[in-house]
């Protein structure tokens, strides 16, 4: 997972007057300028009980979430590649006869415009995916379930072993592959290009095995 490095958190003070266990929060999602993000999937991952809540934001970014007390929740952004880790937040046990009154959580985040796959297998030197990449491509998929107007672009690269010409063939090919699996997940065609580089852009050393990794990647861009 990524952190990252700006947040804004609002946490209104809970007013204890009549029983319940859970407490509402009313999240509200939005980039730095200020901009609502709709269709945004936040995630609350209770430390204690292992219990993962989730809310989808609307058109002004918000939704109202009821989170049990007496647990810290982790909060995660669901993100086109892993999720973002944002921060945390306590819902403090009550006793009988206590309530909770409507608190408000402001995310504030840059969601990014280029994702890097590094984990994506290929069968060598062959463009199939191997079906162990089917789960990294999952938040790709569901982000672009939710966000309909979304367009992206596979970028394929590869390291500098073998020839330079076959690795450009390659590198397209396996960008196609990755856009044939969205597809066949119900992505529309439209909405997905693919290129590939070869081993025109390199992001560390070719001389290293470590390097070489690196730069076998799939990155998805958006348009």
């Amino acid at each position: 997972m990524k952190l990252i490095y700006s947040l804004c958190l609002v946490l209104l003070s809970f007013a204890i007057h009549a029983q319940t266990v859970k407490a509402p929060v009313k999240v509200i999602v939005k980039g730095f300028n200020g901009k609502p993000y709709a269709n945004d999937k936040v995630l609350f991952a209770g430390q204690k009980s292992k219990q993962v809540l989730s809310g989808v934001t609307n058109q002004l970014g918000q939704f109202v979430i009821q989170l049990p007390s007496g647990d810290i929740y982790d909060i995660r952004i669901q993100s086109i590649g892993d999720e973002i880790e944002y921060n945390t937040i306590e819902i403090p046990a009550v006793k009988p006869g206590e309530f909770f009154e409507e608190a408000e959580l402001v995310i504030e985040y840059d969601p990014g415009t280029t994702f890097s796959f590094t984990n994506l297998q290929f069968e060598t030197a062959k463009a199939d995916l191997k079906a162990t990449s089917y789960v990294h491509l999952k938040n790709l998929v569901d982000v672009m379930k939710r966000k309909k107007d979304l367009k992206i672009r596979i970028d394929g690269h590869t390291d500098s072993d073998g020839d330079e010409s076959a690795n450009q063939i390659l590198s397209q090919k396996r960008a196609e592959s990755v856009k044939n699996y969205l597809i066949s997940q119900g992505i529309d065609a439209g909405r997905i290009a693919a290129k590939g580089f070869g081993e025109s852009k390199p992001v560390a050393d070719n001389a290293t095995p470590q390097g070489k990794a690196k730069n076998r990647r799939t990155e998805i861009s958006i348009l």
